[in-house]
C-alpha cells in the first residue's frame, strides 16, 4: 500500500468562552487537518493549529511546510515501514513542529487502521480512562470564582488556573478561588512564562504561606530561561511544571539533566508529534519524573492522540484535555469519549476517527 497524497482542509470551532492566558486571548479554534490518503482508500487524520506565541507556527508556515515539503516527500511512499516515514517527517525541515505533529499524528492513525488495531494498543497500553482538569481563564478574580465555582458543579475535581498577567493580582486570584472551591478541590497554576524568576518565587512562597495547597504551578518563567526555572525549582516546595521549555527530546535531556523542574508537560504540537513524545517520556521515566500530558487549542482530532498516549504510557499520571470541553460544538465523528472528567481514548482502529463535519478538502 502506498500514499496517494497528503491533503489539507481547515476547521473552526467556536469556543463557549473566551480562552485567556497570559500569552494570547482565544474566541474559536482554528485547525489545519491533514488527511494522510493511500492508493487504497484508507485515510488517517492529523491537525495542527496555529499557536504562533507558542510554538511560532502560523497557519502559513503549517501549510507552507504541509505543501512544499512534507507532501512532496511522502507521496509515492510504502506504508509499510512507519519509522522511515516519521524519519522523513522528522528531518525534511527544521522547527515547524506543528505540521510535523499533524503528519506524524496522520502516519500513526494510517498505521493503526492498516494493522486494525487502535493506537494505545499498538503502543503497548490498554483502553485506560485519564482525568483531565478544567482550565480556567485568567481574568479578574470574581470572574474566575464564578466560573472555577461552575466547573466544579460540573463534577471537575481539578482545576488549571491561568494567571501571569499580574504576580500581585495572582496571589488575590488563587486565595479567592481557594476560598470558594474548598480544600478537597485539585489546584493547578499555569503562568504560561508570565513571571520573572523573583516574582515567581515570591508569588508561590506567597500559596505556600497561606496554605492554598496548590499541587503544582506550570511555567512560570520564560521558556528559555532554564536556568531561571531551576532557582524557581530550587526554592520552593511546590511541584513546578516545565511546559514551554520543552519542545524536543533535546529540551527534555537539558531540563532532566539540570534537575530544572519537578514534572514534564507533553504536548504533541510541541514535540512535533507522538515519537518525539516517545522519547520525552521515555528519558523522563529514567528519571523517576513523571509527565503531564496536554494541548493546545486543538479539535478532538490530536486531542484523541494525546488521549491513546495516556493510555499506552504510565509515566503520564497527570492529563489536561479540556479543549473538546471547551468547545462549542465537536465536529469529529468517533475519537475520544468524554464523560464529565473522564477521556476514553477510542476502540476502533488508529484514532477510532470516522469523519469530520463541515470539512472541505482542498
Amino acid at each position: 500500500m502506498k500514499i496517494r497524497t497528503l491533503r489539507l482542509g481547515r476547521l473552526s470551532v467556536p469556543l463557549k468562552k473566551p480562552f485567556k492566558t497570559a500569552l494570547r486571548t482565544v474566541t474559536e479554534v482554528t485547525t489545519n487537518v491533514v488527511v494522510v490518503e493511500t492508493d487504497e482508500g484508507v485515510c488517517g487524520y492529523g491537525e495542527a493549529p496555529p499557536t504562533a506565541v507558542i510554538t511560532g507556527d502560523s497557519n502559513g508556515a503549517i501549510r507552507g511546510a504541509v505543501e512544499e515539503r512534507l507532501r512532496p516527500l511522502l507521496t509515492g511512499q510504502d506504508t509499510e515501514n512507519l519509522n522511515d516515514l516519521l524519519d522523513m517527517v522528522d528531518s525534511a525541515l527544521v522547527h515547524n513542529t506543528s505540521a510535523k505533529a499533524a503528519v506524524d499524528i496522520a502516519l500513526h492513525d494510517l498505521w493503526g487502521k492498516i494493522l486494525g488495531k487502535p493506537l494505545y494498543a499498538l503502543l503497548g497500553g490498554t483502553a485506560k480512562e485519564v482525568e483531565t482538569d478544567y482550565t480556567i481563564s485568567v481574568n479578574d478574580p470574581e470572574t474566575m470564582v464564578k466560573d472555577s465555582l461552575e466547573a466544579v458543579a460540573d463534577g471537575y475535581p481539578a482545576l488549571k488556573i491561568k494567571v501571569g498577567t499580574d504576580s500581585a493580582q495572582d496571589m488575590i486570584r488563587l486565595r479567592e478561588i481557594r476560598s470558594a472551591v474548598g480544600k478537597d478541590i485539585l489546584l493547578r497554576v499555569d503562568a504560561n512564562q508570565g513571571w520573572t524568576p523573583k516574582q515567581a518565587v515570591r508569588t508561590i512562597r506567597f500559596f505556600e504561606d497561606e496554605g492554598l495547597d496548590i499541587e503544582l504551578v506550570e511555567q512560570p518563567v520564560k521558556a528559555h530561561d532554564f536556568e531561571g526555572l531551576k532557582y524557581v525549582t530550587d526554592s520552593v516546595d511546590t511541584l513546578i511544571l516545565a511546559d514551554e521549555s520543552v519542545f524536543s527530546p533535546r529540551d527534555a535531556f537539558t531540563i532532566l539533566s539540570m534537575r530544572a523542574a519537578d514534572l514534564v508537560n507533553i504536548k504533541l504540537m510541541k514535540t512535533g508529534g507522538i515519537r518525539n513524545a516517545l522519547a520525552v517520556c521515555a528519558m523522563a521515566r529514567s528519571c523517576g519524573v513523571e509527565c503531564m500530558i496536554g494541548a493546545m487549542m486543538e479539535t478532538k482530532i490530536s486531542v484523541t492522540a494525546a488521549a491513546h498516549l495516556a493510555s499506552a504510557l504510565p509515566v503520564i499520571t497527570r492529563a489536561d484535555l479540556d479543549p473538546p470541553i471547551l468547545c462549542a460544538s465537536d465536529p469529529v465523528e468517533g475519537g475520544a469519549v468524554y464523560s464529565g472528567a473522564k477521556v476514553a481514548p477510542s476502540s476502533g482502529p488508529g484514532l477510532g476517527i470516522t469523519d469530520i463535519r463541515g470539512l472541505v478538502l482542498e
